[in-house]
């Protein structure tokens, strides 16, 4: 699709899909700042324990168990700006032969199984991170349910993402939009 063609199936300006792009846009925005605040916290926390290793014969005991807490958080979240961006993992050799109509109806259908299995994310997620709660680590004394957290966040956010695929028929996001939004 060409660019004047694409300029005239957005949105006008003010509506709810504009308002909705840029909430998307914003929560990418958040969540790519809180995995990159995740990952040189976990390369300092390592690399810090390594040199007092083997250089000091020391080290920070805690280290372990946050860098393993905040590696569970980055593929969370990771999850959620990988669907928020259609960069997830698909097969379309079946879906790319069929016609318009029927790969528009497929994917509707594909979207419904998904949130439908991120609903059973949230279900269990919310169970463990209730059930672990009480729990605390041995070193950090952070609650285990910290864990199940991530997935329950997660599993909340993409059911979001999914429930207004369903809902709306142009995406959230298009590689125009985000050019426009661009700093």
């Amino acid at each position: 699709m060409s660019r004047p063609a694409q300029a005239s199936v957005r949105a006008p300006h003010g509506s709810l899909q504009t308002t909705l792009c840029r909430l998307s846009h914003l929560t990418e925005k958040v969540l790519n700042l809180a995995m990159v605040l995740a990952l040189v916290a976990m390369i300092a926390l390592v690399f810090a324990n390594v040199v007092l290793r083997y250089g000091f014969n020391s080290g920070i005991s805690i280290s372990v168990e946050l860098s393993r807490f905040l590696f569970v958080w980055v593929i969370f979240l990771g999850t959620v700006v990988g669907l928020m961006r259609h960069e997830h993992l698909s097969v379309t050799t079946f879906s790319d032969r069929l016609p318009g109509r029927a790969q528009a109806v497929l994917q509707r259908l594909v979207t419904l199984v998904m949130l439908i299995c991120c609903l059973m994310l949230v279900k269990g997620s919310y169970a463990q991170t209730l059930l672990n709660w009480s729990d605390l680590s041995p070193i950090s004394g952070i609650p285990v349910g910290v864990f199940y957290l991530a997935g329950l966040v997660a599993g909340i956010l993409m059911s979001l993402m999914l429930t207004l695929r369903l809902l709306l028929p142009a995406p959230l996001t298009s590689m125009q939009d985000r050019e426009e939004m661009a700093p």
